[in-house]
């Protein structure tokens, strides 16, 4: 591999430019028993329980941005599907579509990456692939993963939000709008005088402290695409509640708040990587929030919302100066090539 410093259509032919390319970066660094037996399907042993399953793409462009890269993404994203579905995540797959010409030593730093973030969610990548497609077929490196996870004890009804009633609370563990506007600045080349980084994050371990109160908690789901407001409008839609949403107590930085007020863009439908959202029993929100708050990916942890009996179906945002607008999904993207 040290011969070749871009990919080449070789490298997915199958052949010795392919085995190379498998041992000398992807089993390098993703290095566990399952994976080094190397057959066509990876071997798990049985996870006793119910079994959570997600696949992702990415395609983010660009692919290194402040903060993280295409690979800690990758990770993160399907870890977090996994844990805000209230299962532990265990085994992942990483195929890999790489543009003929992308040069091999961003490849081998996205791998590391990977590997780490793999590493700190305690998670194992245990299957892959690898394509070439010929110069311009792609742009540089698509990624798509699975995830495979043990559903906890007691955690049915979390993906559901079945459970949820009337004066629930909702939490958010932090910032939102970092990731999008981090990908923003990178792609456009901003020179803005206070940077902003992605919040691209691996959320199983905060999200463990959290189901102390397991029983508590109704609903998570991860803002990503869509961001903070289509995570609550999808929440209610159709649904015999509404959602009373608190503009004040929304965390958001100033820096990340001022680039989109310059560029258009409303905070609440910026893309996140490291944000969850919950709905808790209101006679637990507190404990619940001060246990995130000890965590390092939570400490800005925040009571934002509550559910409420009127307005069945819509997501009400009380705004600072004490109007309200209604929070509807987004009839379009955004920001495309977000994740």
């Amino acid at each position: 591999m040290k011969n070749n410093e871009t990919v080449l259509l070789g490298h997915g032919s199958g052949g010795r430019l392919s085995h190379d390319l498998i041992h000398n970066l992807f089993v390098r660094y993703f290095r566990n028993d399952i994976l080094l037996i190397q057959g066509d399907s990876a071997v798990l042993p049985v996870i006793h329980g119910t079994i959570c399953l997600t696949t992702d793409s990415f395609v983010v462009d660009p692919i290194f941005f402040p903060g993280g890269n295409i690979g800690n993404l990758a990770i993160a994203g399907t870890v977090n599907d996994l844990a805000v579905s209230g299962a532990k995540p265990e085994y992942l797959s990483a195929a890999f579509i790489l543009e003929e010409g992308f040069p091999m030593s961003d490849l081998e730093e996205i791998v590391k990456t990977m590997a780490e973030e793999a590493s700190k969610a305690g998670v194992f990548i245990v299957t892959g692939d690898t394509k070439v497609v010929e110069r311009g077929k792609c742009d540089k490196l698509f990624i798509n993963t699975s995830g495979v996870g043990s559903l906890l004890p007691d955690s049915e009804g979390i993906i559901a939000g079945k459970n949820i009633k009337i004066g629930d609370k909702i939490i958010i563990n932090g910032f939102i709008g970092d990731h999008g506007m981090a990908v923003m600045s990178a792609r456009n080349n901003l020179q803005i005088n206070s940077p902003v980084e992605s919040d691209c994050a691996c959320l199983n371990g905060l999200i463990s402290d959290a189901l102390q109160f397991k029983s508590a908690i109704k609903f998570m789901r991860d803002a990503t695409r869509g961001g903070l407001g289509t995570v609550l409008a999808e929440l209610c839609h159709h649904k015999p509640f509404g959602i009373n949403l608190l503009e004040e107590a929304v965390p958001v930085r100033e820096n990340v708040r001022g680039m989109c007020e310059l560029l258009g863009f409303d905070p609440l439908y910026v893309a996140n990587e490291g944000k969850v959202v919950m709905v808790v029993a209101a006679e637990s929100a507190n404990s619940i929030l001060h246990i995130m708050q000890q965590h390092p990916l939570g400490k800005e942890s925040a009571i934002i919302g509550e559910i409420m009996e009127h307005h069945a179906g819509k997501t009400w945002l009380l705004t600072s100066i004490g109007g309200k607008r209604i929070v509807d999904m987004p009839a379009g993207e955004q920001l495309p090539r977000i994740c």
